[in-house]
């Protein structure tokens, strides 16, 4: 049962008993109503209740915005009980839907910003991060709440709404980053397409990423929010000759996170459903729509909400390495390449594998790891077509360099991403140029299992290893560079990797 108490400005108290039940369903709450104020006057209204465990996964409020509001302004708290260890305690999420509704797709969302702020304004020139500027219009706008997680005591909370009155501000026309930078023709660009600035839970600026993307060496970025493309319009100065920026979302179900990467300026892609309401095909569809590439994001992430369920078959690429490698990427890495075995298996495409830092805050290091994509120029539409065709490779950072290739014996040669089209028995050479490794060594893996793998290399970190194989005996090889490791049986953390070179006819 939810418990809903609404309280007016003056004093007033309503009480009604709602019923809640299943997780993927939404519930909507009595409305609050406001009444014209004179010109420039303010008005509150303060919401109260409490969700039970096993509400929801959203829940609406209602408000009646009448004629005249220059701006919306909501503010909220929530209890935080303690809860017994491995039990989860409270957590509601917060956003907004204008007068359009809220209808999945989106057409009435004006911002979302999860549980990283307390309170939001938005007025026709100026919004709170994470939120879009705009016309407060007269009409039923919707408060979202997301009920993330709810202590075994239920979630009790309290919002207040208040409307300004008076003249709208003059709307403010978004400027979006150029879909270019200078480049340097077909080469090996560095990029890192997932991270996260105040615009949604981050701590950084963009200008603040743009200082850090620089200094790591990179050569574009994608904006990756989640559930909101508020910050679209606010990467025009931070993109330069030097530093493309593109365009996206992470969007963030209770079923695991996708990133929209490189998409149309003003692209929103909706995040309310789970994997059993069948409807991820639908916004995958919309991400390509809007020239954007689908990419499921830390697949096995140990966060709640985190784990992948939607499957794999809407998949443009798949973020294989999330941010400092851990146990979970190392699982990731392995569900990838069993991924690879079953597309040479079954005669179907491949999907090719990401590195992103997913970077929010300090420490967190923007372009560790990152992708390194093999790109007609740096423009948005080469590095997708790159990262689509998996010309690129994964680095921990700008120190390590690979160049990876297969050769046959009459002058034929492929690099990553690529098929060394020869018979099954001839023999072929692989051949991996590594920078930048100290100590690390090199693996060269294939549908069969791991099948070489080299001496350290020096502490130099320079070093090239080659080993021969057949078509017959390799149907795909990839190379793994990887630290040392501590003890024990376990391969040591990756220092970078390659996506497959294809081998046969």
């Amino acid at each position: 049962m939810c418990e809903d108490h609404q309280e007016d400005g003056h004093g007033g108290l309503g009480r009604r008993a709602l019923f809640v039940t299943g997780a993927a369903a939404a519930l909507t709450l009595g409305s609050v109503s406001f009444a014209a104020a004179a010109e420039g006057g303010q008005e509150s209204r303060t919401v109260r209740g409490t969700l039970p465990p096993g509400s929801p996964d959203f829940v609406y409020v209602p408000v009646e915005v009448p004629a005249g509001v220059r701006e919306i302004k909501v503010a909220y708290t929530y209890d935080r009980p303690s809860v017994p260890t491995g039990t989860t305690g409270n957590a509601l999420d917060i956003g907004i839907f204008d007068d359009r509704g809220t209808d999945l797709g989106g057409r009435g969302f004006r911002g979302w910003s999860g549980g990283a702020r307390t309170e939001f304004f938005l007025r026709a020139d100026d919004a709170t991060p994470g939120y879009l500027p705009g016309p407060v219009r007269e009409g039923t706008w919707n408060i979202a709440l997301g009920p993330y997680t709810v202590a075994p005591q239920g979630l009790s909370y309290e919002i207040t709404i208040t409307l300004t009155y008076g003249e709208p501000g003059e709307a403010v026309e978004p400027v979006y980053p150029p879909e270019r930078a200078k480049g340097r023709g077909r080469a090996w660009y560095r990029g890192d397409c997932h991270l996260h600035s105040w615009y949604s839970d981050g701590r950084r600026t963009p200008a603040e990423i743009g200082a850090l993307a620089r200094a790591a060496g990179l050569d574009f970025i994608n904006s990756s929010e989640h559930n909101t493309h508020s910050a679209h319009a606010h990467w025009a100065d931070v993109a330069g000759d030097d530093l493309l920026v593109m365009l996206g979302e992470e969007i963030t179900t209770r079923n695991g996170h996708v990133v929209a990467l490189g998409t149309d300026p003003g692209t929103f892609v909706d995040w309310r459903y789970r994997a059993r309401d069948n409807r991820f095909g639908r916004f995958a569809r919309q991400i390509r729509r809007a020239g954007g590439l689908v990419v499921p994001a830390h697949p096995h992430a140990t966060c709640v909400g985190c784990n992948w369920k939607f499957g794999f078959g809407e998949a443009d690429a798949v973020e294989v390495w999330n941010g400092p490698y851990t146990p979970d990427d190392e699982v990731t890495l392995a569900d990838w390449d069993s991924m690879l075995v079953a597309s040479v298996r079954d005669g179907r495409d491949w999907i090719p594998a990401m590195g992103s830092s997913d970077a929010h805050r300090d420490p967190d290091a923007v372009g560790s790891p990152q992708t390194v994509v093999l790109a007609d120029d740096l423009t948005r539409r080469a590095i997708q077509e790159g990262i689509r065709a998996g010309r690129s490779y994964i680095a921990e950072s700008a120190r390590l360099a690979l160049s990876f290739t297969v050769s046959g014996g009459r002058g034929e040669h492929a690099g990553i991403g690529g098929r060394l089209r020869v018979d099954r028995d001839t023999p072929v050479t692989v051949r991996l140029d590594v920078t930048g490794a100290p100590r690390c060594t090199v693996r060269f893996v294939t549908d069969q299992g791991v099948l070489h793998t080299s001496a350290p290399l020096p502490v130099a970190g320079a070093g090239v290893v080659e080993w021969r194989t057949t078509p017959s005996y390799a149907a795909y090889v990839r190379a793994e560079v990887r630290h040392e490791a501590a003890a024990g049986p376990l391969p040591g953390a990756l220092a970078g990797f390659t996506n497959p070179i294809f081998l046969g006819r």
